[in-house]
């Protein structure tokens, strides 16, 4: 089974994971893991490797990054290095990703990524509401 880190600035890791437990249902093998004000990108991959040792024991372990080069990204690109071929990182979090990737937990981390890819790419829309024709049922 898959792991997963849910990881960003702030409180937004545990922010959209409960979010994300409110429609999916809790999840195994699954935390969140914040970037206080004040910590270093050298504390937060101290709280990533702690995390791991708690998920533990992992085959494959994916990072759900708010931000592409942010220290959460940062710190876990350093840990991603040491176990290319077990952990990988998805930038970009949002909510449908990560539900998602929740749905996701039995497939394995190369075939994960390329759908949470195109997940997150699917759920950017925009509501184009019809021009008023006089119905009241356009919604």
């Amino acid at each position: 089974m898959l792991a997963i880190i849910v990881t960003g600035h702030g409180e937004f890791a545990r922010g959209i994971l409960q979010s994300a437990e409110m429609i999916f249902g809790k999840a195994p093998n699954v935390t969140a893991v914040t970037l206080g004000v004040d910590e270093s990108v050298e504390e937060l991959v101290s709280h990533y490797r702690l995390a791991i040792s708690r998920l533990a024991p992992i085959t494959e372990l994916l990072f759900l990054v708010d931000l592409w080069g942010g220290s959460p990204f940062n710190a876990a690109s350093q840990l991603i290095a040491a176990h290319p071929d077990q952990y990988g990182l998805v930038a970009g979090l949002n909510l449908p990703m990560l539900i998602e990737a929740l749905a996701l937990q039995q497939q394995s981390l190369a075939e994960v990524i390329p759908q949470l890819e195109r997940t997150a790419r699917g759920s950017i829309r925009h509501l184009d509401l019809p021009t008023n024709t006089g119905d009241d049922e356009t919604l």
